[in-house]
């Protein structure tokens, strides 16, 4: 089995790449993250998710590199990651009573061959109707402030939707975990 890596810098995918049990290696990808005009949510999350392995295939060429984006999207404006407290108020305050749709490319990328094989999980996040108090205690509880659409799910945030629709909770999170498992197997890496 060729080396794993982990084409991401992100501490929430490297856990939960960790629950598989695989050995890996983790490396961030510097990518530009801007849309291409005219780009739709699961366009973005897919080339991104393919341009983050394949910027490290040169410093990792003979390994399977993984790679992985997420966007959300409230109707065709995407919502990135706050950055600040006041920017994950606003972010929440729009969503409250609404539905986000998250989109999260996967690519599992051989550098060795190049064969590069990718899916997508799609997952909708119902948001109850939040008053500015719950909003703002829960920001100043969590401090999502480096998450997609201001909100943890693993944690607090899952207080403040009244469903989620989708095949994988890994995939909000930011990694999903069903589809990467049978992509690896494409690649025959076994997890059971």
């Amino acid at each position: 089995m060729l080396p794993l890596v982990l084409a991401s810098g992100s501490q929430y995918r490297a856990e939960l790449l960790r629950k598989l049990h695989l050995n890996f290696i983790g490396c961030s990808s510097n990518v530009d993250e801007t849309p291409l005009s005219g780009e739709s949510a699961q366009q973005l999350a897919m080339r991104l998710s393919q341009a983050k392995a394949e910027a490290i295939a040169a410093t990792y060429p003979n390994h399977l590199i993984i790679g992985s984006d997420q966007v959300a999207a409230l109707g065709s404006r995407f919502l990135g990651k706050p950055g600040s407290r006041e920017q994950a108020i606003r972010q929440l305050q729009t969503q409250s009573g609404k539905s986000v749709r998250f989109y999260t490319g996967i690519c599992v990328l051989n550098s060795a061959t190049g064969q590069l094989l990718s899916d997508i999980d799609i997952c909708s996040v119902h948001f109850k109707t939040l008053s500015d108090r719950q909003i703002e205690r829960y920001v100043d509880l969590e401090k999502p402030f480096d998450c997609a659409g201001s909100f943890k799910s693993e944690n607090l945030g899952i207080a403040l939707f009244s469903k989620i629709e989708g095949d994988d909770p890994n995939a909000l999170i930011g990694l999903p975990l069903i589809k990467l498992t049978k992509l690896l197997a494409e690649f025959r890496v076994e997890v059971i």
